[in-house]
């Protein structure tokens, strides 16, 4: 009865012992955060935060280009990966502190001396053995060491799944902003072939009055080294924009033979593009909980400090149960017999007494990975806030910085044509002309340049808002 009271009490210490978790849980850090944010920002971000977000730009070749990345892009692909590597990670985790059941079957056969048979009061020096069993064994979870490795593998899982997020982000914003730098060298070329036409009809103007003695050699050549430099900014162009293809069929995953054959639509034009007509006035309220790269830096934070227990857990002992039932032969057919009926239960207890301070060590470390994991944190959270305050400011002034190129190139446009009047009549000279006119080639450049802008703008809002990101993820394993 003694005995059984004391197997009772054994066994009631070790259930209490394995409900146990030694190290810190996980608090969310306390982050100096703004007192109040936009109220109204809360309800003008919502068209930001949409699956799909490109579409506000209302362009079909550009949501046909992000279709293709989300389908072949290598990153995306390798991002989806690990959220399955983490995901098994995860679930073997969770086996650590499951029972082990196995069932096995071995056959052996020995020679023995001579001597030693006769030790054992026998004449055969051969020995045959077989055995089969069925086997379990269980580690109780002292201290929480396997449940904190499970905690730490669930944060990993939720770190994966946002991390691919973030590569959905930057690949569709990359996709985006490719997209419109083609676009925008599209725009730079039609303004400089038609600069070039014009060069060219005012060349071969100055060329026969420069062969009939109407013109000086000096105004012949100027004009001949203008229509040249402007052939060479085509040609630049051209190689730029080629270059922005090959880099935009890399982002969408294309083949090397695709990638030598397709090419982009050039159905619209880079004025076509729709500019989202509402900008958040302000930070909304949950940005943090938006941006899936505050959502992943904060899941290797708690897979940190959970392995702050798991390391703490290792200066425990351990205790383990093993079970064996199964049959034993010296020949195969009678193995089964009742008679051969084996079985055997073992306890085992390791208690770590001198480790030369790896236990320690171990300790020290996950304390250490903790600190940086939280400074990286930390330094999430600020990005964030600079990110989605500078895509702000640039999305509401790169209007205000498009209308003022678009008034600068209407004034240098009626200056060229006084200016090319003035020079029919006699009043100006080349020099003053062609000044005018690289004037304007210069300032549709920048126009250009400045709706180019506007655009990366609104992709920087976007992302910096979070995009497509499921603000309804939630860590289960964060106690606020």
């Amino acid at each position: 009865m003694r005995k059984k009271s004391f197997l009772i009490v054994c066994t009631a210490s070790l259930l209490f012992l394995s409900g146990c978790e030694v190290g810190p849980d996980y608090i969310a850090p306390k982050l100096n955060l703004p007192d109040k944010t936009s109220a109204r920002a809360d309800e003008e971000v919502k068209e930001f935060l949409v699956e799909g977000w490109w579409r506000i730009f209302k362009d079909k070749t550009l949501d046909d280009l992000e279709t293709q990345a989300l389908k072949n892009n290598a990153d995306i692909k390798q991002a989806i990966a690990n959220i399955a590597e983490a995901a098994a990670t995860a679930d073997v985790a969770v086996a650590d502190y499951l029972p082990s059941i196995a069932v096995s079957a071995t056959g052996t056969q020995a020679g023995l001396s001579n001597s030693a048979a006769a030790s054992m009061n026998g004449t055969k020096t051969r020995v045959l053995d077989y055995v089969g069993a069925i086997g379990a064994s269980y580690e109780f979870d002292f201290l929480g060491k396997y449940r904190r490795a499970n905690e730490a593998a669930r944060a990993n899982l939720l770190t994966s799944h946002a991390s691919k997020e973030v590569v959905l982000l930057t690949v569709t914003a990359e996709v985006a902003k490719t997209y419109f730098a083609l676009r925008a060298f599209d725009a730079k070329l039609a303004i400089a072939r038609r600069t070039l036409k014009t060069r060219q009809e005012s060349y071969l103007v100055y060329k026969s009055r420069f062969e009939n003695g109407y013109c000086t050699e000096f105004d012949y050549l100027r004009m001949k080294a203008e229509m040249e430099s402007v052939k060479t900014t085509v040609l630049d162009l051209e190689t730029a924009a080629a270059k922005i293809e090959n880099a935009l069929s890399v982002l969408i995953g294309c083949s090397p033979k695709n990638m030598v054959e397709r090419k982009t639509s050039r159905a619209s034009t880079l004025e076509m593009l729709k500019i989202p007509t509402v900008i958040p006035s302000g930070l909304p309220s949950n940005l943090l909980a938006r941006r899936p790269d505050v959502v992943a830096a904060e899941g290797q934070l708690i897979a940190a400090n959970a392995s702050i227990g798991q390391a703490i857990a290792s200066n425990f002992p351990s205790f383990s149960l093993t079970a064996a039932f199964g049959v034993e032969g010296a020949t195969l057919g009678r193995v089964f017999y009742p008679s051969n009926e084996m079985w055997n239960l073992g306890q085992s207890i390791t208690f770590p007494i001198f480790a030369g301070g790896r236990i320690e060590g171990m300790t020290e470390i996950a304390k250490a990975r903790y600190k940086k994991a939280l400074a990286f944190y930390e330094k999430t959270v600020q990005i964030a806030f600079k990110e989605t305050l500078d895509a702000l400011i640039s999305a509401k002034k790169s209007n205000e910085i498009v209308i003022s190129r678009g008034r600068q190139v209407d004034s240098l446009k009626k200056s060229y044509h006084i200016a090319l009047t003035q020079k029919e009549s006699g009043l100006i000279g080349l020099l003053d002309l062609l000044d005018v006119e690289r004037s304007l080639l210069s300032t549709e450049m920048e126009l250009t340049n400045a709706l180019q802008n506007q655009l990366n703008s609104i992709v920087d809002l976007c992302k910096a808002l979070g995009g497509g990101w499921n603000i309804n993820t939630k860590c289960k394993c964060a106690k606020q």
